[in-house]
């Protein structure tokens, strides 16, 4: 009987004593008071975004890559399809020559294009830079994909792609 009644004091000095630990200096959760609000500096602007450092100097920095892409050879078609969040734009494109790679579709808007309603792009691709073989035309036809917000086509009448040799257009209907 006197090991149980020993283990329950025991057990009940050391539970009293964890008041006192919240409370304490050393306890880690104690090192930072709560959150306060602040004024917003005036001098940061909006479109700095302090999670992206201003310039990538240091010994392990990589220099910034020259962009070797160019406009794909042909455009063979554009599809616009409409979704729940605007609408996809598929272009079919095909190439000079076999292992172009890394295709984009650049936004790439000429001066009158926002007073007249029309979406610019240009389908870009880049080539190894070692020579390939030419090769058939199914082996050359690269698919890219581009996903636009209703308010991205708000006033949109008609979207183009352009390639090397030649541009398709879509216009919107009605």
């Amino acid at each position: 009987m006197n090991k149980p009644l020993a283990v329950l004091l025991i057990a009940g000095l050391t539970l009293s004593a964890c008041n006192s630990w919240s409370n304490s200096r050393v306890n880690p959760t104690n090192w930072f008071g709560g959150s306060t609000s602040a004024p917003i500096d005036s001098t940061a602007t909006a479109s700095t975004n302090p999670l992206i450092p201003a310039s990538r100097r240091g010994i392990f920095a990589r220099p910034e890559e020259e962009d070797r892409s160019i406009p794909i050879t042909n455009v063979t078609e554009l599809q616009i399809d409409p979704s729940t969040s605007g609408a996809i734009i598929q272009v079919v494109g095909v190439a000079k020559r076999q292992g172009a790679y890394d295709a984009e579709l650049r936004l790439t808007p000429a001066e009158d294009d926002e007073a007249k309603g029309v979406l610019t792009y240009t389908f870009y691709v880049t080539y190894p830079e070692d020579p390939t073989p030419q090769g058939a035309e199914r082996t050359r036809t690269i698919r890219q994909a581009i996903s636009l917000s209703r308010q991205d086509l708000q006033n949109i009448r008609l979207i183009r792609v352009i390639g090397q040799e030649n541009v398709r257009e879509s216009r919107r209907r009605g």
